[in-house]
């Protein structure tokens, strides 16, 4: 079986490294085909490849792990993420593809900064920074997500993490993010096939759903629950534990990998046909993450040293034929490494388009910042797994950062407001810095999300009365 295992898995991960390579076809040397594809990417794969690029090592190993632990109230993740990400994207997504058609913005640093005419350098340059800085730690998460998935063949964590970033510089350099989102399309449409079949082989293991319920009612008294810690916070755990998920949902709009995707669309006439393909990815994607992790708690075996993060490969080995078994596993492999690469790839336009701008039209200079990048995030990947850090808390981390960063100065660029140098600056620092310094107080995950990004409109809105000019600046046609 462990051959049959290992042939499955190199052959379907050779087939996601061709569909990905095969970009080369329609590759041209130029900068804005390397970050935008050239802005022909039609909306189903600019859907799918976002679906992958949000669902890969934080899905496959993080949140179904998470499940794993906590059971029934991981679902409010899915709900308030979902609906915040929902509600951010009816008013970004069309003007976002706007934007793009202006060719002096190639980046999302360029469109934070973009007020009609020169771009606010400062801005663009610490939105640059902040982008490489927490993008690295998060790309760093999907490459310790390789490693911590080739467990399964017995192998150390370095291997897989290795392995990984050649991948991931070879579709760099093959096709830039096209590569990514070809690539991504296709395991999101294996990975969807591959965690229906293993809900139902789940299910069919523990002798039905009433067996099935029985097993979660005996895990725990707060397996099943919908909220397993009321009394914290004051009795407001609730509450504050869905608006956290919530406004982490909202902050899909700071995420400079996810937005710069769907700059490469075709065409903004486009918009609804890719929300409705993502959206249904994105849910189902969530419902079948959330019912393996749960269905792993009662069918795998824990005798307390079990990494709960290895839930996923550890049952596809357990109930799959092998064939099966080795399809997943590249899936899961091949996701994390395509999403590496659009951070990657975000990371190389952060360097050389914002932070030092006279490499914007280097080709070459592009892809030497693409190693660099892959480079950090190797290290920062094998730190954090020698250390014990977890994908899910690395990836939370890194996203709220930037989420509360970025999406109150986004939004109101996007609603057509112009706030001046000071004021951008400031809603990005307050945002990111707050959200840092809850981390450093050890304040839980969700709770980030609220004050992080209600800081950076507060800042926006007091800017706006102390310095008056940038009122003006709104008002004028």
């Amino acid at each position: 079986m462990a051959v049959t295992i290992v042939v499955t898995f190199v052959a379907f991960l050779a087939l996601f490294a061709i569909i990905g390579l095969s970009s080369v076809v329609k590759k041209k040397e130029t900068t804005a085909d390397y970050l935008l594809a050239g802005q022909d990417v039609k909306p189903w794969l600019v859907a799918l490849a976002a679906v992958a690029t949000c669902n890969s090592g934080y899905m496959f190993i993080g949140m179904i792990g998470f499940t794993y632990r906590v059971g029934l109230s991981s679902a409010w993740i899915a709900i308030g993420w979902v609906f915040g990400d929902f509600i951010a994207s009816v008013f970004s997504l069309g003007h976002i593809r706007r934007f793009a058609d202006n060719e002096e913005i190639q980046t999302y640093s360029s469109l934070l900064s973009y007020r009609g005419g020169k771009p606010l350098k400062t801005v663009r340059l610490a939105a640059g920074i902040l982008t490489l800085m927490f993008l690295s730690i998060y790309a760093a998460a999907q490459f310790a997500a390789n490693g911590k998935a080739l467990l399964v063949f017995g192998l150390d964590v370095w291997i897989g993490t290795l392995i990984g970033a050649v991948l991931v510089v070879g579709y760099c350099f093959a096709g830039g993010i096209r590569a990514t989102i070809w690539s991504n399309a296709a395991q999101s449409i294996v990975m969807i096939i591959v965690m229906t079949l293993l809900v139902g082989y789940g299910i069919a293991e523990v002798g039905g759903w009433g067996e099935a319920v029985s097993k979660w009612e005996a895990v725990s008294p707060t397996y099943l629950s919908w909220f397993d810690d009321v009394e914290s916070y004051w009795g407001l755990a609730p509450v504050l534990f869905v608006l956290g998920w919530f406004f982490a949902g909202f902050g899909t709009v700071g995420q400079p990998h996810i937005m710069v995707g769907y700059m490469t669309m075709d065409s903004g006439d486009n918009i609804r046909k890719v929300r409705a393909y993502y959206y249904s990815w994105y849910t189902a994607f969530y419902a079948a993450a959330i019912l393996v992790g749960m269905l792993a708690r009662i069918i795998l075996v824990d005798d307390g040293s079990f990494d709960a993060e290895l839930a996923l490969p550890s049952m596809a080995i357990k109930l799959f034929p092998a064939p099966l078994v080795g399809m997943m596993l590249a899936a899961i492999f091949a996701a994390t490494i395509s999403t590496a690469d659009s951070l990657v790839i975000s990371c190389t336009g952060a360097l050389t388009n914002d932070i030092f701008p006279k490499l914007k039209f280097s080709y070459r200079a592009s892809k030497i910042a693409t190693i660099a990048v892959t480079l950090f995030g190797v290290c920062v990947a094998l730190y954090a797994l020698y250390g014990q850090t977890n994908v899910f808390d690395m990836v939370v981390y890194a996203w709220a950062v930037m989420g509360t960063g970025f999406a109150p100065l986004l939004t109101v660029v996007l609603l057509g407001k112009k706030p001046d140098e000071v004021v951008s600056l400031a809603m990005i620092l307050f945002g990111a810095g707050f959200t840092v310094t809850l981390s450093m107080l050890g304040v839980p995950e969700p709770m980030y999300f609220i004050p992080g990004l209600s800081s950076g409109f507060v800042v926006y809105y007091m800017g706006t009365f102390i310095f008056p000019e940038t009122k003006e600046a709104e008002e004028a046609p």
